[in-house]
């Protein structure tokens, strides 16, 4: 096979959205920290929603992006947590995302009281060889039709990954 054609994992990106700063948001970056072994970017609200309590600009989420191999780590502990299955409508075109309710559910980690429980959302971009080019700051370029990824070669790639597509 072309190395050109191959798929790869370019990102995986983990967001917890709390809904609230303070000492919650502490207790889930601390845990996100320790389950991932990476500082958590903390995410602001971008307008005010009186009804929950939430004003522009307060802190309310995190997020974490790994690449490499910590990004595959990652992602085969997570896809436990869904028994390696997804549904067809969580795949798109050279992504995929799930969402896992409780951090409990990941394998190795246990209940902590004083934490609570945490749901979070990964999603997961895949790329090809030579897609730095619709990306560079210099000459940028535009990728021709047949280098993009198909939902099908998504989904092919997920097979590999032993993953099940209903």
């Amino acid at each position: 096979m072309n190395p050109m054609r191959e798929l790869m994992i370019d990102k995986v990106v983990i967001n917890m959205g709390i809904g609230e700063s303070g000492e919650r948001l502490q207790r889930a970056s601390k845990l996100l920290e320790e389950l991932i072994e990476q500082k958590p970017a903390i995410t602001h609200a971008v307008k005010t929603i009186k009804n929950f309590g939430i004003r522009k600009g307060e802190p309310i989420g995190l997020k974490v992006t790994l690449r490499g191999e910590k990004a595959e780590e990652f992602l085969k502990r997570a896809l436990v947590v869904k028994e390696n299955k997804l549904k067809r409508k969580q795949v798109n075109a050279g992504e995929f995302s799930f969402g896992i309710h409780e951090h409990i559910d990941l394998p190795g980690v246990d209940y902590d009281p004083d934490v609570g429980i945490f749901g979070m959302d990964v999603c997961v971009s895949l790329r090809r060889r030579g897609y730095r080019v619709k990306r560079r700051r210099i000459s940028r370029s535009k990728i021709g039709k047949n280098h993009l990824i198909t939902k099908e070669e998504t989904i092919e790639f997920l097979k590999k990954l032993g993953v099940e597509v209903e």
